[in-house]
């Protein structure tokens, strides 16, 4: 007898996650067979991945994976990155083929735009790499900002613990000494 099979807890989410990211993609590479306009295939395409980067951003990795950042300019002109994660305990609840689909398709579609970003080098074609490259460069964001709030949650994880674990013991020690 096989094991259930864990369904994906947010459809929904999981295929607007795949759609801009696939929109974005098929658009790009298909746009040449139906518009002489590189001024169309920039305009839609770079704004197909900006919608993907906005979902990925502020919903599909907040539901998927219960993840959350931001970069905010500080006082000092200091770029400085936020991070809000869900507790250790309901990040482990997390689906794990919701998870296993962001990180993913976050990573493919990254090697897919630098593999067409490598086809329009080698075809000489500098427009078409702009836009490989805005569309790169905003894919690139969304992989470093939840590998380090990704980081971060886990960090914060292992401070509670250990903070935990110090003052048990303090109080452990502190109880064992008023006994005395």
């Amino acid at each position: 007898m096989q094991p259930p099979v864990e369904n994906y807890a947010n459809p929904k989410t999981c295929l607007f996650h795949v759609l801009f990211k696939g929109a974005a993609l098929a658009f790009y590479i298909l746009s040449a067979l139906f518009f002489n306009s590189f001024v169309i295939i920039f305009v839609v395409t770079v704004l197909l991945a900006a919608l993907d980067f906005w979902v990925v951003k502020n919903v599909s990795g907040r539901i998927l994976v219960g993840l959350r950042w931001w970069n905010e300019i500080n006082d000092l002109g200091e770029s400085v990155w936020k991070f809000e994660s869900l507790d250790q305990e309901s990040l482990a609840r997390m689906n794990k083929k919701d998870s296993w689909l962001f990180w993913w398709t976050l990573y493919l579609a990254a090697a897919a735009w630098l593999v067409l970003g490598i086809f329009s080098l080698i075809r000489f074609q500098a427009d078409y790499l702009l836009v490989v490259g805005v569309c790169l460069s905003l894919n690139a964001a969304n992989i470093i900002g939840f590998t380090k709030c990704k980081k971060d949650a886990k960090k914060q994880f292992q401070q509670f613990a250990s903070q935990t674990i110090a003052s048990r013991f303090q109080s452990t020690v502190q109880s064992a000494f008023t006994l005395v």
